[in-house]
């Protein structure tokens, strides 16, 4: 009798090695908040880690350096500005000092943090969004336009925004008849995709409004599911079989009738939350309420979905932030890094390839989304799509000035829309904004502010023109925009008067 001696399928991921850091680079007292929304209550950038903590009469979330450790004391400050809890929030992916929030209070707020964390309990955003009747559960930066926003509420609406302006751009009221359990952008930003209450998943076309492509049942269990989009279009649904067994399945977008593959795991019912890395095409499945994380390469040869390894320790997860590839340690080969929230603290857990060289190792880290947006936001409204620009981590990443990255703090609708007057969080980096908001904060106060932060001398008046200057170029940009847009409205209308359509 002889053996047949199986292929091994080569993979330089087959390896991944994930290890939890040290109890004393751990942050300790973190009161992780208790909502039973199924969101991953973390967000984590190159610059900061954000939690989503308990909060007495509202809403809050603690935000510190990435390089805290150790306790967090009572007294910390945090952002504590909603009037009720919040149930998620999301890194801008082209400024590591914007944040945005959604809360049960129905709105969501855009916040900047200071250069080294808080010095003291911030309360007013610069920007708040108000445009669902009800709770707010699912924020979305658009990957690679500069200042759009996707929200989802338990409105069953989804609203796309321009927070530069303040603006509601699109609404997407009749997509869903039921609530919304996640929304992922594709590479480019031309179209989400959407898994619902009743079980459908959808790729929908923001900017016209239509739905492009639905699969009825997606999964069978009534449990929620997620979905994410692949960088080659295809999509990544977690749900529950009819038996209520945790499923993973991958579909394709040019036919959805029968999905590309299907993997079973156990019957837990927490929800599966996917975090998804573009670099490697691999994804990280997070249970809340699970021990473990497991992990996936998604290839084009059968199976398709590849079983890599599982990370597994005794504490259970409330939830997890995935750090972007900027801040990884390249000089340990370290591929992804996970922020796990325990009850009361936030483990840090590290995927690493062992590599016995000690040079950069360039088929681990191809080129990824760098801070510079590809596009500005009226850009993307007027049809344009672009992916994100990649930037290369050999020797380790180091943000660049971009001239777009003022954009959002220049904009003269960045005036809090609920109380009329400046946020002083954001006073030291801001420029002054329109007319109202240099009367309630007198360009020589905020002179002074900078003058005592950051040891710079006050902006001498060219400086205060220029950037006026800049704004007004702006506007015009939108201006002429949405008269774009409503020449295109125009033309549709009349050629669905006429019968074309």
């Amino acid at each position: 009798m002889s053996f047949r001696r199986g292929v091994v399928r080569q993979s330089k991921f087959r390896h991944v090695f994930a290890q939890a850091w040290k109890t004393e680079h751990c942050i300790d007292d973190v009161r992780v908040s208790r909502v039973t929304w199924d969101g991953p209550l973390c967000a984590v950038n190159p610059k900061f880690i954000a939690v989503v903590i308990e909060a007495g009469g509202g809403g809050a979330f603690l935000v510190v350096p990435l390089s805290k450790s150790g306790r967090i004391d009572q007294s910390c400050p945090t952002v504590c500005g909603h009037a009720a809890p919040v149930l998620d929030i999301q890194w801008c992916p082209h400024d590591d000092n914007i944040i945005a929030s959604a809360s049960e209070d129905c709105t969501v707020k855009v916040w900047q943090i200071p250069d080294g964390g808080l010095t003291g309990p911030m309360t007013e955003s610069i920007l708040t969004l108000e445009g669902h009747s009800k709770r707010v559960g699912i924020l979305a930066w658009h990957p690679s336009a500069f200042n759009i926003l996707l929200t989802a509420g338990c409105d069953n609406v989804i609203c796309v925004w321009n927070v530069g302006t303040g603006e509601l751009v699109y609404q997407l009221a009749d997509a869903h008849p039921d609530l919304i359990y996640s929304v992922s952008w594709n590479k480019d930003g031309s179209a989400v995709c959407t898994v619902c209450k009743d079980k459908a998943l959808r790729v929908i076309d923001p900017r016209r409004g239509t739905v492009l492509k639905v699969k009825e049942k997606a999964h069978d269990g009534t449990r929620p599911m997620r979905a994410v989009f692949l960088s080659d279009g295809k999509i990544l649904t977690t749900g529950f079989s009819r038996m209520s067994e945790r499923q993973l399945a991958l579909w394709d977008t040019k036919d959805l009738s029968e999905p590309v593959a299907v993997q079973e795991m156990d019957t837990s019912n927490g929800v599966l939350l996917p975090f998804y890395d573009s670099d490697t095409n691999m994804v990280y499945l997070c249970g809340k309420g699970d021990c473990t994380i497991r992990y996936f390469e998604v290839t084009d040869e059968p199976p398709y979905v590849h079983f890599l390894s599982l990370y597994s320790s005794k504490e259970p997860q409330r939830g997890a932030g995935f750090l972007c590839k900027r801040g990884v340690d390249v000089n340990k080969c370290e591929i992804a890094r996970f922020y796990k929230l325990h009850e009361r603290k936030v483990e840090p857990i590290s995927m690493t390839v062992p590599r016995k060289s000690d040079l950069f190792q360039g088929d681990l880290y191809p080129d990824t989304a760098g801070l510079e947006p590809a596009l500005l936001a009226d850009e993307w409204i007027t049809g344009q799509d672009a992916p994100p620009l990649l930037v290369s981590l050999s020797g380790g990443y180091n943000a660049p000035q971009s001239k777009h990255r003022e954009t959002l703090r220049n904009k003269p609708s960045l005036v809090s829309q609920d109380s009329g007057t400046t946020p002083a969080s954001a006073a030291p980096t801001s420029a002054p904004a329109a007319k109202e908001t240099e009367e309630e904060a007198p360009q020589p106060r905020v002179a002074a502010r900078e003058t005592d932060e950051s040891g710079e001398r006050p902006r001498r008046e060219d400086d205060v023109l220029s950037e006026l200057l800049a704004e007004m170029k702006a506007l015009r940009a939108v201006v002429l925009a949405q008269n774009q847009r409503i020449e295109l409205l125009e033309r549709q209308l009349a050629r669905i008067e006429d019968g074309d359509v």
